[in-house]
């Protein structure tokens, strides 16, 4: 008898599924407590569930979840975590500590289709969507892990691999849970989705819950943006600022966009200039990522003092920027270079 999976399930979900067994709504909020809070794994720990309650559970249902098959730290003290799913494909995850936030990156594909020219990610393919357990999975892991060294889970970033607005169902679930405040009770600030610029799914997701928004740009013109970002032929930049503009913000807050610097490409002083105009009187700030190499790129990163000059650009022209810290880059976990292994490979 295949059991019931009540990993990734949104507390409603849960709520129904106890209704049609003719059991208390509130004993989905106590399941929620223990899985997300208490990082409980098995039904026999929930002691505050009848033993009754308990057995039928063991009997009928599951929690699915993975441990990291393989861990990495880098000498910043980055967590990269590679993670393999039950039908052997694998994706990573990345833990960032900074002061007293610690963030965790999380993949919601394995692989991703829209092949950015300069992503890793991309270049690896794509293979399928994630479910909502195998994505929330990765943040219970980091949360346990955590707390065994007295330590918490701050925010989330659906920065890993894949683009999350492709894969809307299972990473609106888990949004879900993440800001239920039986599940981990993150406030919206603190959970960012990044996406490529899939405008109708952006806006949507918006209006279904309060999270930040990181968008991906790295270009102020359609022609450099379709050459880097294929998917700028369907969704163009004109569509996707006028979407960043619509998002729905609380007081103080901004959309993020993301602007990959690769040399001699798109960090002139122009296309700085071009970006401030593009983004000018918008509640939007920009994060400037100077690239992170991988070998199956032609581009490279460009000079300190390059940046630096494309950021001041930014500045005087009234536009909000940050350089983004490189992190992890020495495994191979800074942005744009996750990637998995080959599917059924052990790492």
């Amino acid at each position: 008898m295949t059991r019931t999976d009540l990993k990734g399930m949104t507390l409603t979900e849960l709520e129904e599924f106890f209704a049609r067994w003719g059991k208390e709504r509130y004993r989905a909020r106590q399941l929620f407590r223990w899985i997300y809070q208490k990082h409980a794994d098995d039904f026999a720990a929930m002691t505050d569930l009848s033993k009754e309650l308990r057995g039928i559970l063991a009997s009928t249902c599951r929690l699915s979840g993975f441990p990291a098959e393989r861990f990495e730290t880098s000498a910043d003290g980055t967590e990269k975590y590679l993670f393999r799913l039950e039908d052997g494909e694998t994706v990573e995850s990345v833990l960032i500590p900074d002061d007293a936030r610690r963030t965790l990156c999380i993949s919601s594909q394995v692989g991703c289709p829209l092949l950015c020219g300069f992503c890793a990610t991309g270049a690896s393919g794509f293979r399928r969507n994630m479910t909502s357990a195998e994505i929330v999975q990765q943040a219970c892991y980091a949360a346990k892990r955590l707390s065994e060294r007295g330590e918490r889970l701050s925010n989330v970033v659906f920065m890993g691999m894949g683009e999350p607005l492709m894969n809307v169902p299972e990473v609106s679930r888990t949004i879900g849970i993440l800001l239920s405040q039986f599940g981990f009770g993150f406030s919206g600030k603190r959970v960012t989705v990044s996406t490529a610029g899939i405008v109708p799914e952006m806006l949507a997701l918006a209006l279904a819950h309060p999270v930040s928004f990181a968008v991906s740009i790295n270009a102020a013109r359609d022609d450099l943006r379709s050459l880097l970002m294929p998917v700028n032929r369907k969704y163009p930049l004109k569509d996707v600022v006028a979407a960043m503009r619509r998002i729905p913000l609380q007081s103080g807050r901004k959309v993020t966009a993301e602007y990959v610097l690769l040399a001699g490409v798109n960090d002139s002083p122009e296309d700085a200039l071009s970006l401030s105009r593009l983004f000018r009187g918008g509640r939007i700030k920009v994060n400037l990522i100077p690239y992170n190499a991988h070998e199956a790129s032609p581009y490279r990163a460009p000079e300190a003092e390059v940046v630096g000059r494309f950021r001041d650009v930014l500045i005087a022209g009234g536009v909000q920027t940050i350089t983004r810290e490189r992190r992890g880059a020495d495994i191979r976990a800074a942005c744009g270079q996750l990637r998995g292994s080959p599917r059924g490979k052990k790492s």
